[in-house]
């Protein structure tokens, strides 16, 4: 499958030259604009992402009503994904007796997203880790389901992300990877007018940090496209990838299963 050269491995924000460059920035990013994050996003999508955490968070259900079943939420950031998916975890009592249901798993490398995240799982279920997603501090086959929100595609090595998540999955577990894509034709070209030129604007606007609201558009073109990166999850050695586009494929959900 030919590969687009525009596209990179993994996140580079502009100006950095390696991936440990890379990650501290994108890091410190997050942290920045963790405040007004929330506020942004439901702004900046005109509500939409509360329906697709909600839409992906259905999907899972046949997953996440398995009271045993291990989940694992990457790149968290303030725990959105986190709560949708948790609304169907088994809720349910014997003989005035909790069922024992595994916690779901919060994991983000920035300390400040992830302190914002705990006062929201509060009561819940939850367990928050602060760990870098490409050293997974987990064992080896002791999931069943992985998901990221909007996160994956700022990890510095797409590869080694996969090639992780394949590590910590037990076999037929899943992966569920909710994306930004970006489009073609005339909805492409509108979708990347306001990703170049408007957002960068009302993002520096709200969190009176542009700079992050610059990188986010540059790192969506600079994303895999769902071949590329239905490509990708097939060479980390997952099975029947499928790419489901949500909003004019604007974002979609990558889903794919550890044989």
């Amino acid at each position: 499958m030919p590969t687009d050269p525009t596209l990179t491995p993994g996140a580079r924000p502009a100006g950095t030259t390696s991936p440990d460059e890379a990650a501290q920035n994108i890091q410190q990013m997050f942290s920045a604009i963790a405040p007004t994050y929330d506020r942004a996003n439901h702004i900046l999508s005109a509500g939409l992402d509360r329906s697709w955490w909600n839409r992906t968070a259905r999907t899972l259900r046949p997953i996440l009503q398995r009271p045993e079943a291990q989940v694992l939420d990457l790149c968290c950031g303030t725990g959105d994904l986190t709560l949708a998916l948790d609304k169907h975890r088994p809720q349910l009592t014997t003989n005035n007796q909790q069922l024992t249901t595994a916690p779901i798993l919060a994991l983000d490398f920035s300390h400040t997203m992830l302190a914002l995240a705990a006062k929201k799982f509060a009561g819940k279920n939850i367990v928050s880790i602060e760990a870098d997603a490409l050293h997974l501090p987990l064992a080896d086959a002791s999931v069943d389901l992985v998901t990221s929100a909007f996160g994956f595609r700022n990890l510095t090595s797409y590869p080694a992300g996969l090639a992780e998540l394949h590590r910590v999955l037990r076999p037929g577990g899943e992966i569920a990877i909710l994306e930004c894509n970006q489009p073609g034709g005339l909805i492409g070209w509108l979708y990347s007018f306001y990703f170049h030129h408007l957002l960068p604007t009302l993002g520096g606007l709200i969190s009176g940090k542009r700079r992050a609201y610059a990188y986010l558009p540059d790192s969506v073109m600079k994303f895999p496209r769902p071949p590329q990166m239905k490509a990708l999850i097939l060479a980390a050695g997952f099975i029947n990838p499928t790419w489901t586009s949500y909003t004019l494929s604007t974002a979609g959900l990558y889903r794919a299963t550890k044989p």
